[in-house]
């Protein structure tokens, strides 16, 4: 008797008892749903856990500077507290949200893989409902603000985790040609905003905040029923139970000589690695995992530090306090401002896999920086003549506009996209919340710089600030993001190899390099340094096997 058994439950020898599929005319499925419904219903979860992230951003912003807001938390009012220490508490209670979802990104990357996609993502809906429960219960003398404040650090580790395993989870269940969709379907969603200002009691923040509970619940009946990721079970030795996964979304059978070339390709460039490390990160040859981790972190640190969260965060206090108008114009214009963000996120979706990455984050970087310049421009009689009155004032709030446009159809979704798909098999977990993480440490770093530097250099040099900063990234997309569109994830680890090999700029290898049938990934694995054994992937070329690589428990017996 095999004393492996026992100590290895996940091996693929036993891993038939793990198997969570179901048989329908031939095809595993999951919740009765096989190939593009699976896939649907994936997006819908994975569209779920993201929204709660959205939801949070639309919420805070509309709700730091309401009066109803003010009579639980009188600190971040002005008029009580004055205007130095409101804007730093506002800050603070909007951004300490950012450092619970730093932590919830370094559980991810710690015990992501140990986790898996899915547990990681239930915990981090589970901590989203009990945060969101703590958030909404203060009651004034009662330590309100210190309550709502640890309610935001939980409810932000379990979005913290999710996002570090959302994107993950979705780009190793989708398909090359779609996959970009999809995902920009998911990020689109950080756009969405509820709120019931008009209501004049804690009812117009407690309602929007608590709402959020049912799009947790749905994430967790969602996960429970759905698939883990095919490549996480093969990496982790599921054999079984990741080759029906495969089946399942390709809506093949098992043994059909596709499901098993997908699992093939998948287990060879996971051998190439062994067992999984945070170290293996910083690897470079081949595989440039430290090249493909910087890229898909960079993307993350563009995204927050081009001035975002200043505009959707803190818009009404921009327009009441910074450009001038009335506080009842300020919370239209601020209504507006997240209809049209939220707007401007679909048109991602029939760009993402026309223009395809590169394009879309260059016009996105345009449109930005040129919305910043106008908004700066157009605040210099405010901010620079004392003119207050000057209708040039109003020409910021078409640059803000501008910007929230150009940043919800490129920006928003891209950062999310481009890690889950340039970072390897191998290692994605590990990147892509190293990506995350720097996603919420800038993020906590704009949110809380934002309202000191608006009341130090006001609008004028702010918006300018960002603009220039917005400048910067030209030559790092230009020079260093590779395009994936329409590439599998394994062919995109092909165009790293070929060019490090030959010593080709990557991108132009990108372009370059015709689309790859999955025989020739796996002819181009052993050219290009991805293949350990050399030999052993010849033969597999010669001799496909019919089942899997794996010998079963009776080959096993007959080799000893």
């Amino acid at each position: 008797m095999d004393s492996s058994k026992t100590s290895q439950p996940s091996s693929p020898a036993e891993s038939k008892i793990n198997i969570r599929a179901t048989i329908k005319n031939g095809v595993p499925t999951y919740m009765g749903l096989s190939g593009d419904s699976l896939l649907r219903a994936i997006t819908f979860t994975a569209t779920c856990a993201f929204l709660l992230f959205g939801y949070d951003q639309g919420v805070m912003s509309g709700i730091i500077s309401a009066p109803q807001f003010y009579r639980i938390f009188p600190d971040l009012n002005p008029e009580v507290s004055g205007s130095d220490h409101s804007s730093t508490m506002q800050a603070f209670y909007t951004a300490i949200y950012e450092v619970g979802c730093l932590a919830g990104a370094t559980i991810a990357l710690l015990f992501g893989n140990k986790l898996g996609r899915r547990r990681c993502i239930a915990v981090g809906a589970t901590f989203v409902i009990i945060g969101t429960i703590i958030q909404i219960t203060p009651m004034p003398g009662h330590k309100a603000g210190t309550q709502f404040v640890i309610g935001r650090i939980v409810t932000g580790f379990g979005n913290g985790l999710n996002t570090a395993t959302v994107p993950s989870w979705q780009a190793e269940c989708s398909k090359a040609h779609n996959r970009g969709l999809h995902i920009c379907i998911e990020a689109s969603m950080i756009a969405t905003d509820f709120g019931v200002s008009f209501v004049d009691n804690s009812l117009s923040w407690r309602l929007p905040i608590g709402l959020q509970i049912t799009f947790a619940v749905l994430v967790l009946i969602g996960i429970y029923h759905l698939p883990e990721s095919p490549r996480y079970l093969l990496s982790t030795g599921q054999i079984d139970e990741g080759t029906h996964v495969v089946a399942a979304l390709a809506a093949l059978p098992v043994d059909d000589e596709e499901t098993q070339l997908q699992k093939r390709l998948i287990i060879e460039a996971l051998e190439n690695v062994g067992e999984l490390q945070i170290k293996h990160v910083l690897t470079r040859g081949p595989s440039q995992h430290l090249r493909r981790t910087l890229i898909g972190a960079s993307s993350q640190l563009f995204q927050q530090i081009g001035g975002c969260n200043a505009v959707i965060y803190f818009a009404p206090v921009i327009y009441e306090q910074y450009i001038g108008l009335d506080r009842q114009l300020a919370l239209i214009l601020g209504g507006v401002n997240s209809t049209v963000y939220a707007l401007s996120a679909f048109g991602s979706y029939p760009m993402i896999e026309r223009l395809g990455r590169r394009k879309m984050f260059l016009w996105g970087t345009a449109g930005q920086a040129l919305a910043m310049f106008l908004a700066s421009f157009c605040l210099i009689p405010a901010d620079l003549q004392g003119n207050k009155e000057s209708g040039a004032n109003k020409g910021a709030v078409v640059g803000l506009f501008v910007f929230l446009i150009s940043f919800g159809c490129t920006w928003l979704e891209l950062p999310w996209l481009l890690p889950a798909e340039v970072n390897p098999n191998a290692i994605r977990t590990n990147a892509n919340a190293i990506s995350t993480m720097t996603n919420w440490s800038w993020n906590f770093a704009v949110v809380m710089w934002t309202p000191p530097l608006l009341n130090a250099i006001r609008g004028f040099g702010t918006f300018m600030f960002f603009g220039v900063i917005n400048l910067c990234f030209f030559p790092f997309i230009y020079f260093f993001y590779v395009e994936t569109k329409g590439r599998s994830l394994e062919e995109i680890d092909i165009i790293f190899a070929k060019a490090y090999t030959n010593g080709e700029w990557y991108v132009k290898t990108a372009h370059d390099l015709p689309a790859l049938s999955e025989h020739e990934i796996e002819r181009a694995a052993v050219e290009y340094g991805l293949a350990t054994d050399v030999e052993k992937q010849k033969h597999h070329f010669e001799h496909p096997p019919s089942v899997r690589e794996d010998s079963g428990p009776n080959e096993k017996q007959e080799e000893q």
